[in-house]
């Protein structure tokens, strides 16, 4: 088919009028399409509000009736799922998609799969998120580069191209001032790609009713600007966006939960040392639970963890950011006199067509003020395995036992009722708390504005805003 033809379809399958950018964009994107280039990469890039996602759900619509396949791809499990319910097709991870697991005689070991897909158009959504430099590497892994290795896999294949979708005001990966994925001259110096892409910057939706798309774009503006000094917050008018104080929260966070549930509102924060204060708070004054951990928990694992799930499963592994429930809790166990767990049956959240898993918990996280178990503690743990194993003389047999062993493979877990905002990207909640926590004149720069922007446009119905100065309502 011609780029015409190709763009007059598109139009055709649009659910409104396009707007003037949306034009362009699907003019660049039936060129993309059509284009005979090797190893050629598209960006779609799109504040809120743009209309990024229907832009991205109109090209799955289209891709079929010209013999092209799709393959749907997203950083985090919270991530596919909104891809998926936004698009109507099956989203995966990235890492579901082009990683495969295997063991060696004393580890896992991660590789690229083979791209054995023709004529397909890979879409990768929340580009934002992916890192272009070396991964730390994990306790059972190697350091990895996620942007290279999906490229290489992407572009393995026959006739295979990638479109990136993402929204440059966002919060890079953790530790990076860009967001590679979406950054062409970093794409095209390190890896020499054919490269096309567009920016949508006219909001569609309209900001008269939604008080969250309109403080949203105000604070994107500052982050394009650097104007910190014109920050403020529009609430009159708006019934999706309420100022609180610290005495009003619970009462907030009642109604909230009564109304969308504890699955569907998140307190974001900007620390884990708060996260977690807010966490214990909620769970004893809001959910009157007593225990260390409970059934109807609300979980995040902050560790990927390649051991509990069957290796045909759908989700592949459980990643580092999947949210679940635990459904019963069987049994607390003090391992050794610093390390705890629990025997727990869990769901993930975000994989509804998971069957329930029978999993080891690692307790140890929960009140951690560091992201996951650290180095020095894992270290601890790991002699403290092995002290089981010491009776196999074959070191390599001795490895493998300690390593395939549930206690080293417990899923690392902090609860999930208040998180980071980076553990929260890529995922939306219908009510959502932004707490401002300490901050200075000094600390309002770019990367707060950046955060305060992927924190609002994380709700879909209802913004509340906690604790935050009288200075920004001016």
């Amino acid at each position: 088919m011609t780029v015409s033809g190709v763009n007059e379809l598109f139009i055709k399958s649009f659910p409104y009028t396009p707007t003037a950018d949306q034009r362009i964009l699907i003019e660049k994107l039936s060129q993309f399409i059509v284009s005979g280039e090797q190893n050629k990469l598209f960006l779609v890039k799109g504040y809120a509000g743009t209309g990024k996602t229907t832009i991205v759900s109109v090209l799955v619509k289209i891709l079929p009736s010209l013999k092209i396949n799709t393959v749907l791809l997203a950083p985090t499990g919270r991530a596919a799922k909104v891809l998926a319910a936004y698009s109507s097709e099956t989203a995966y991870t990235i890492h579901k998609g082009i990683y495969r697991i295997s063991e060696d005689d004393s580890s896992y070991v991660m590789s690229l799969r083979e791209n054995r897909l023709k004529n397909t158009v890979f879409i990768v959504d929340e580009a934002s998120m992916i890192a272009g430099e070396m991964a730390t590497p994990s306790q059972l892994f190697p350091a990895s580069n996620l942007l290279e290795d999906l490229l290489t896999f992407v572009f393995s294949g026959e006739n295979c191209s990638l479109v990136f979708v993402g929204d440059m005001a966002q919060l890079p990966p953790v530790g990076t001032d860009i967001s590679p994925a979406l950054n062409e001259i970093y794409l095209k110096t390190s890896f020499h790609l054919h490269i096309d892409g567009f920016e949508l910057t006219e909001v569609v939706r309209q900001e008269e009713s939604s008080g969250i798309l309109a403080n949203a774009t105000h604070i994107r503006q500052l982050v394009n600007s650097s104007g910190k000094e014109n920050i403020f917050f529009e609430t009159a008018g708006f019934r999706d966006v309420i100022t609180i104080n610290g005495s009003e929260l619970e009462e907030a966070l009642n109604s909230a939960y009564s109304g969308s549930g504890d699955t569907e509102s998140i307190i974001i924060c900007r620390s884990n040392k708060r996260a977690n204060l807010y966490n214990n708070e909620i769970r004893k004054r809001l959910l009157f639970r007593e225990g260390e951990i409970n059934a109807g928990d609300k979980i995040m694992v902050v560790k990927n963890n390649y051991f509990w799930l069957p290796k045909k499963s759908k989700a592949g592994f459980i990643a580092n950011g999947d949210i679940a429930e635990v459904l019963r809790v069987r049994k607390l166990e003090q391992f050794t006199e610093e390390f705890w767990f629990a025997d727990a049956s869990i769901r993930l959240l975000d994989y509804p067509e998971e069957k329930d898993i029978e999993v080891k918990l690692l307790l140890n996280t929960l009140a951690s003020e560091s992201p996951a178990l650290s180095i020095a503690d894992f270290r601890k743990l790991f002699l403290a395995v092995s002290e089981n194993y010491m009776h196999i003389p074959e070191k390599s047999k001795r490895y493998r036992m300690i390593y395939n062993d549930p206690y080293m493979n417990a899923l690392q877990i902090k609860f999930a009722y208040a998180m980071t905002c980076h553990k929260t990207q890529g995922g939306q909640w219908e009510q959502v708390f932004v707490e401002q926590g300490y901050l200075t004149e000094e600390m309002v720069d770019k990367e707060y504005l950046r955060w305060l922007y992927t924190a609002i446009t994380r709700a879909t119905k209802k913004l509340y805003l906690v604790n935050f100065s009288e200075r920004f309502f001016e």
